[in-house]
């Protein structure tokens, strides 16, 4: 499917995902470079939410530059395959190799903001990732490989222990939404 109708199909959740998918359909119909970091304001991102089989724990990374546990996930760097980009980003990231999709399509639109902060010696202004993210089940007994350039760390977080191991309030309150999400979706047996 098109990367454009894949976000247009997306039903929100919630009135912040409503709103931010059309600020997001909004940004990709005004700008041309929306899938690049040429685009230094806002750019499309992709994420993966990687639970284990019994659903209870989460594959995370410690992140070099915001200095907390958080999921997997990157640029879309003008690649259009969101899902192609969340399963490579949470490869490279953590080692694990076989992922499957829970949901088969988007599970979160969000925006996030994103401080400035250096990386590889330049510095990065403000900018936000219009963040497409991907619901995915992971075997917990994978042997996982630290990506050194990028992250301090990788493990699988008790979805009990998330609100200890992450130190950025805006990104606990999205990972209380997905966690609300699941619980829906366990509650409709999936």
């Amino acid at each position: 499917m098109n990367w454009i109708k894949e976000i247009e199909n997306y039903v929100p959740f919630n009135a912040q995902e409503e709103s931010d998918k059309k600020i997001i359909l909004d940004a990709i119909r005004n700008h041309s470079n929306i899938l690049t970091r040429d685009n230094e304001i806002m750019h499309i991102t992709s994420s993966g939410y990687i639970l284990n089989k019994t659903r209870d724990k989460v594959l995370m990374i410690y992140h070099r530059i915001y200095n907390s546990w958080s999921w997997t996930g990157g640029h879309a760097d003008g690649d259009d395959n969101l899902l192609h980009i969340a399963i490579k980003e949470a490869k490279e990231e953590t080692g694990i190799q076989n992922l499957n999709l829970i949901i088969p399509n988007i599970f979160s639109l969000d925006i996030l903001t994103v401080e400035g902060h250096y990386k590889k010696g330049k510095f990065v202004s403000p900018h936000l990732h219009l963040s497409v993210a991907y619901l995915f089940e992971g075997d917990e007994n994978t042997k996982l490989i630290l990506n050194e350039e990028e992250t301090k760390g990788v493990k699988w977080i008790p979805i009990s222990e998330i609100h200890n191991a992450c130190t950025e309030d805006k990104m606990i309150k999205l990972y209380d939404k997905f966690h609300q999400k699941l619980n829906d979706l366990i509650k409709s047996n999936l």
